[in-house]
């Protein structure tokens, strides 16, 4: 049974019909082509798929779409600033935080989070908050250097 989701997605206000039983992972995918936010484990344990709920990290593959009615939903696709690379997406790229880049949406967006929630934070805070993501590929050490990186980036214009 399919019933009426009204949310904002990427800051675009959105009405869908919507499964009750859909996971956020697939509307955001399936219905809206939202194919940044990756789908890896199926059960919560890699980050790939971490969107931003009301600013916060939210696991998409456990999430019921209907349980974020109301809320702001931002994926990978929505961070890209005036067309540009957000801060995050720059120091990624700049600083050599991705290898294969299956881990990154959900890196930057599990970053991003943590830089809307504190502006400054130390490396602790930052491994902290991407204890969540594993990346199958690097050591890790990239990835914490792009976020301390993105701390003292401007955001582009």
């Amino acid at each position: 049974m399919k019933s009426l989701l009204f949310l904002t997605v990427n800051g675009r206000q959105r009405e869908d019909a919507v499964a009750e039983n859909m996971l956020l992972i697939d509307y955001l995918r399936e219905q809206l082509g939202f194919t940044g936010t990756k789908q890896g484990c199926d059960g919560g344990e890699c980050g790939a798929c971490t969107v931003l709920v009301d600013d916060k990290p939210r696991l998409a593959c456990c999430t019921l779409a209907h349980s974020v009615a109301g809320c702001r939903v931002d994926t990978i696709e929505g961070s890209a600033t005036n067309g540009g690379l957000s801060r995050l997406q720059r120091a990624f790229h700049e600083h050599l935080g991705t290898q294969c880049g299956f881990c990154t949406p959900g890196m930057i967006m599990a970053a991003e989070g943590l830089l809307r929630a504190n502006p400054r934070p130390d490396q602790a805070e930052i491994r902290a908050a991407l204890g969540g993501n594993i990346c199958r590929c690097t050591g890790y050490v990239k990835i914490i250097e792009s976020v301390e990186a993105a701390v003292g980036m401007p955001e582009a214009a």
